[in-house]
């Protein structure tokens, strides 16, 4: 079988996508999907994402770690999701609404480059996890649910943090519930060309069990919590590790975070066909 996909990029966090229109969530089971993400004898890529339109400006985002394993949510999917939804004639590119399995979002494309912007739920702001065995370079832990959960760990220096040791020990912890967490490690960093922080972010995603180059709702996670301890001001930037930036704006009010839009990169890297 010949299958059409489109090999997308949220900030260096990459994904293999398909028409929902040609191909079904039923037929891809996780051994394939393990198959078609493999760097090596596939397509290579984080996750796979399946496009279903539902109606006019209304998209199904159906999104597979590269283990094969379902997942509720994924930002930087999203932000392809909505650039590939208009390039596709399945939404208009001014605003659609993005079906997830962590709830509907509102998303549009921003100019005529490769940037879109997702407007996410409120949630509980980060909470302080005591009892994880902080490292001396470690300041503090905080735990949010931003559609999947993230444990966001603030540090001295991110570019010093082994993060396939220590993301990998830390995803499993007990503090992070039965099915684990993402693992977000940020430390302050150099101002922007607008005099605006920039921090640089490393991510240890679970279900690719491993370092990936950016983490959209890993950042937004992070931006909330840097903002509820009062180092930062929205809207900010984290840099991720392939050094493009992701922009969060959100309110922390009390025990809710609110009005939260995130923006960042989908591009369209090629167009290709997989033998199966």
């Amino acid at each position: 079988m010949s299958v059409t996909f489109y090999k997308m990029s949220g900030s260096g966090n990459d994904f293999v996508m398909l028409d929902g229109r040609q191909y079904r969530p039923s037929h891809w089971p996780a051994g394939r999907i393990r198959d078609v993400c493999d760097r090596r004898e596939g397509a290579g890529a984080d996750g796979l994402v399946i496009l279903e339109p539902v109606e006019r400006s209304v998209v199904r985002m159906h999104f597979y770690n590269c283990d094969g394993s379902p997942a509720a949510m994924c930002g930087n999917a999203a932000l392809c999701s909505t650039r590939l939804s208009a390039r596709l004639g399945l939404a208009p590119a001014s605003g659609m609404r993005l079906i997830t399995g962590a709830g509907t979002f509102s998303t549009r494309c921003v100019g005529e480059g490769a940037w879109a912007e997702l407007n996410l739920d409120g949630f509980e702001a980060p909470m302080a996890i005591e009892g994880l065995g902080l490292l001396p370079s470690e300041r503090a832990a905080y735990l949010a649910c931003v559609g999947v959960p993230h444990l966001v760990v603030l540090v001295d220096d991110v570019d010093r943090v082994e993060v396939h040791g220590r993301g990998g020990e830390l995803r499993r912890h007990p503090k992070c519930g039965p099915e684990g967490a993402n693992v977000n490690f940020v430390s302050p960093g150099p101002k922007g060309p607008d005099g605006t922080p920039h921090w640089p972010m490393r991510t240890y995603e679970r279900g690719v069990e491993g370092e990936t180059l950016a983490c959209g709702t890993g950042a937004v996670a992070a931006a909330a919590a840097l903002i509820a301890r009062g180092e930062a001001r929205s809207p900010l930037v984290l840099t991720t590790r392939s050094g493009k930036p992701l922009s969060i704006r959100a309110t922390v009010n009390g025990t809710r975070v609110e009005d939260v839009w995130l923006a960042g990169e989908g591009r369209l890297v090629y167009t290709g066909e997989l033998e199966l």
